[in-house]
């Protein structure tokens, strides 16, 4: 009976544990069908938050732009992007895309075989990671595209406009009614698409580049002992293949003779210089005897005593040390720093207006590694006070701030701090040395990253200043770190005291770093001092140079350093519909660029048989106005003279333009010119203009050629209708940007 009743127990078990696993295999859920893009397709084109798509083969090649490094600008391809970031290669593969947030600033790279172009800003940006589906996340099968494919181009070609009359006008209403139709939406074909439904909020929650530090706690406790007790590193100090010269040995060291001659010789320097008299102490140095004293770059440090690195009590800041552990290729969110503030900051006794003619942001980076000794950090100090002094520092004029490297680097003190030439000079009497190394490239890393904020006192309106101080060499690489920086806006000048000798060049780590690293390579941004004891002499040729804003290049970037001049067509055959359509696209372009009177100005012609200067590029200098000026255009109606235009606004805008400023027109037409555009065009672009062409319906493709600039693919473009315009305006500030980022530094 027993037996009897545990055959049927598991037989019943049996056909209940079957049963659950058919059950499974029908609610299985069925494979995930993956759409596959193109190599050219961007991800603002696609509606989809979240989506994963596949790659085809072959998308790692130039013509693919990207824009920034792990996170991208939302008109950089995807699948060159994905490369970039290492997700895929170039045989293709799946991959997820998320969408995020625009970003005030793309930083570009070269990694994995694709560089990357740098972006001041754009509105949208997304992510890119493996190909595997996020749980609880249902993922289209079919993508929704943002834009409809273009219809059949019209093969007639254009009639005289007193024909066309008529027919156009109904053309337009069809045109407008077509455009009410569609509105803004996207193509109907896609409009079933399911889309992710748990997607995470990443928008608003994805930091941008440019704030990327995080702030410690505020119990830090300061240094009590030693430097090596207390400082907190990303990462052991690195073997170097060089040699790092320490120039300056301890007292116990130097023969009590050799010290008081020294000690003679730098009162005498001292008193010398009291009386103007720069020819004192020539021919008296301690470089010569210290600058073969050399030790492996191992990272060890001269053991000072604590004193060395507390700083006073009545010290106007009190900084913790800010780690840049960044390195190319890393993560924008796991750049490692840490910075501390002034929990109580000393009341300034003053504000001052400053020198007025001298306002740029500044910020000098301070060389405070072993090899520089007490004595030559004494006079770094005294030249930087005499650098406050002579620039004049106010709320009105130039601001000045101080970033201390050695292994790593730290805010001495920021824009905002200071602001009199006074408290300042004061300020930095009492900085105390680091120690370490010569880490240039990590400080440059770090002032880009987190210097230059509106937090610190970026006043946004002046020029971004970078003054690096080097004593000998640095010992790490400034290239990329450089790059980085440039194209962030920031200008780069280098004060290189006592260079390598000939037979110190083999332990250079990156031989001609000034010219890897400075905005210009025409001597403009680099001073050498043959020694530290004729520092003083750089004074008044480094703040000259710093004040001359004009020529501070770096500080200029696609988005505000153009005069940009639309040439528009307002002939018959365009319709009154159609004419404020051109104006929306006008006004798409124009609300891209930084526009002042300093930054990027915009002006505008309209032409028919005849040409009208809307407005000049001085006429209105907030973005605000000019979006108004555009929107007032009235269209005029009649011929088509094309070529006449060109020349009219060469004479009427581009020849007032300012020497800094690129000259880019941006002409519109719907149909061939009645006259002739080549020779026009030609002097245009001699006269420095850079022409971008957009056609409409019956433009001429060989007249759009032939107005564009060099190579005429990138310069020129067609849409089928009006309503297409606003697919080109993402491409022609890319392209802007590009050309722009891709300019010589000689």
């Amino acid at each position: 009976m027993k037996a009897t009743v545990i055959a049927t127990f598991f037989g019943v078990f049996l056909t209940c544990t079957y049963t659950a696993k058919e059950a499974t295999k029908k609610t299985k859920k069925a494979k995930l069908y993956v759409p596959q893009i193109d190599c050219d397709v961007k991800a603002g084109k696609i509606i989809n938050p979240e989506f994963i798509a596949k790659c085809p083969p072959g998308c790692q090649d130039v013509k693919y732009r990207v824009y920034g490094t792990d996170i991208y600008a939302s008109f950089s391809s995807i699948c060159n992007a994905a490369i970039h970031s290492g997700i895929i290669d170039n045989t293709g593969g799946k991959i997820l895309v998320q969408k995020v947030a625009g970003h005030s600033g793309y930083r570009g790279s070269f990694s994995n075989g694709v560089r990357s172009l740098s972006l001041p800003r754009w509105r949208e940006s997304f992510l890119v990671s493996e190909g595997k589906p996020r749980k609880g996340v249902t993922y289209p099968s079919t993508l929704e595209y943002s834009s409809s494919k273009s219809t059949a181009v019209k093969s007639e070609p254009k009639k005289p406009e007193q024909d066309l009359k008529g027919t156009k006008s109904a053309d337009t209403a069809k045109t407008s009614e077509k455009a009410s139709d569609q509105g803004d939406t996207v193509h109907k074909a896609h409009q079933t698409t399911p889309v992710p439904t748990s997607v995470t909020q990443m928008a608003t929650t994805t930091p941008t580049p440019t704030t990327t530090t995080t702030e410690p706690s505020t119990t830090v406790p300061q240094p009590t002992t030693t430097p090596a007790a207390t400082r907190t590193t990303a990462a052991p100090a690195k073997t170097g293949p060089g040699l790092h010269r320490v120039r300056e040995m301890g007292s116990s060291s130097v023969h009590p003779a050799y010290a008081s001659v020294v000690a003679a010789a730098a009162r005498q320097v001292q008193a010398a210089q009291g009386r103007g008299q720069n020819t004192a102490f020539r021919g008296i140095s301690t470089s010569a005897s210290n600058r073969n004293i050399l030790r492996h770059n191992t990272g060890a440090q001269r053991q000072e005593p604590a004193a060395t690195f507390q700083r006073a009590d009545s010290s106007p800041v009190h900084l913790a040390m800010e780690i840049d552990s960044w390195k190319p290729g890393l993560s924008l969110f796991d750049t490692g720093f840490s910075t501390k503030e002034e929990l109580n900051p000393k009341p300034l006794e003053s504000i001052s207006q400053g020198n007025q003619n001298c306002k740029v942001d500044l910020s000098f980076l301070m060389d405070g590694s072993w090899s520089i000794g007490k004595r030559r950090f004494q006079l770094q100090k005294r030249f930087l006070g005499n650098v406050a002094q002579a620039l004049g520092i106010g709320s009105a004029g130039p601001l000045m701030g101080i970033v201390q490297y050695g292994d790593d680097p730290s805010t001495e003190f920021n824009l905002k701090t200071y602001a009199n030439s006074k408290d300042l000079r004061n300020a930095i009497e009492k900085i105390q040395q680091k120690g370490g190394l010569s880490n240039v490239g990590k400080a440059l890393s770090f002032v880009n990253k987190n210097f230059f904020l509106d937090a610190n006192g970026n006043r946004g309106g002046a020029p971004n200043v970078v003054v690096v101080m080097v004593d000998g060499w640095p010992t790490d690489r400034v290239e990329e770190a450089s790059r980085l920086a440039r194209e962030s806006g920031i200008n780069i000048f280098f004060v290189t005291v006592e260079a390598a000798a000939q037979s110190e060049k083999q332990n250079v780590i990156e031989p001609n770093f000034v010219d890897k690293a400075v905005c210009r390579t025409n001597g403009f941004y680099s001073i050498n001092v043959p020694s530290w004891f004729s520092l003083h002499k750089a004074v008044q040729p480094l703040v000259k140079r710093v004040c001359d804003t004009d020529r501070l290049a770096c500080s200029k970037t696609c988005l505000n350093a153009a005069d940009i001049g639309f040439v528009i067509d307002g002939s018959s055959s365009v319709g009154t519909g159609n004419f404020r359509t051109v104006l929306q696209f006008v006004a798409n372009i124009s609300k891209e660029f930084e526009i002042s009177d300093t930054d990027t100005r915009i002006g505008a012609v309209q032409y028919t048989y005849e040409q009208r200067l809307e407005f000049n590029f001085d006429k209105y200098s907030t973005k605000q106005d000019v979006l108004n000026a555009i929107k007032r255009i009235s269209y005029w109606s009649g011929g088509t003279s094309t070529g006449a235009a060109i020349s009219y606004a060469s004479e009427q805008l581009f020849s007032k333009s300012k020497p800094n400023k690129r000259k880019i027109m941006i002409l519109i037409t719907d149909g061939r010119s009645y006259d002739d555009v080549s020779l026009p065009a030609m002097a245009a672009h001699q006269n420095g203009v850079i022409a971008y062409s957009i056609g409409v319906a019956w433009a001429a493709p060989d007249e759009l050629e032939a107005i564009a600039s060099d190579p005429a693919k990138e310069h020129s473009f067609f849409v089928d209708e009006f309503d297409n315009l606003y697919r080109y305006v993402n491409q022609l500030i890319q392209n802007i940007c590009t050309e722009f980022n891709s300019q010589p530094r000689n």
